[in-house]
């Protein structure tokens, strides 16, 4: 019998939320769906969070994810940002849970190291790799998008043997921290 689940991944923000689906289908995946909400034109941050909450529970109801992945917010200098995008999430993370639906948060480091293999690679190698994982046609103009998708793909990788906001400086550290996955 064939093992069939959706990813929902969210890439939370107040001025962009980037999303991305994928199906997996006995251990391989499919794409369904990126695409971002754009919440530039509006000025009211709670109307923002509103609409990241609706259109987050749409997603859900449409495609009826059986788990979301979600971006983590990162530190930045600015602390109102921060708290913005903290906001933005814990809505996105509300939506998913009214659902009843599986959460796991990934660090954006951690992110880009299960799509591209390094933790500093930049928005648009993420974008060239999910392109080439998943077969896309075309890329979007906002990258947003592409990061959301990401973090259903990092879902995906990371299913069985999840170590949320662990993050590997390179192979010794991986190593030190899973020594009971180590063959010997």
């Amino acid at each position: 019998m064939s093992k069939e689940k959706i990813i929902l991944g969210i890439d939370p923000g107040t001025t962009i939320m980037g999303f991305g689906l994928i199906k997996v289908v006995n251990k391989k995946m499919y794409f369904i769906q990126l695409n971002e909400l754009n919440l530039k034109k509006y000025n009211d941050h709670y109307l923002k969070l509103k609409l990241i909450f609706e259109r987050t529970i749409e997603l859900i109801d449409t495609h009826h994810p059986d788990e979301i992945a979600i971006e983590a917010p990162f530190y930045g200098k600015n602390v109102q940002s921060m708290l913005k995008l903290g906001r933005a999430q814990g809505v996105a993370m509300a939506a998913g849970l009214s659902r009843q639906i599986p959460i796991t948060e990934y660090l954006p480091k951690k992110i880009k190291m299960a799509i591209t293999g390094n933790g500093n690679a930049s928005k648009e190698q993420v974008a060239q790799m999910l392109q080439n994982l998943l077969d896309l046609k075309s890329l979007p103009k906002n990258l947003d998008a592409t990061d959301g998708l990401a973090a259903a793909v990092c879902h995906f990788y990371n299913s069985g043997k999840i170590n949320i906001g662990k993050g590997y400086s390179g192979w010794s550290s991986f190593v030190k921290q899973n020594e009971g996955r180590i063959k010997k």
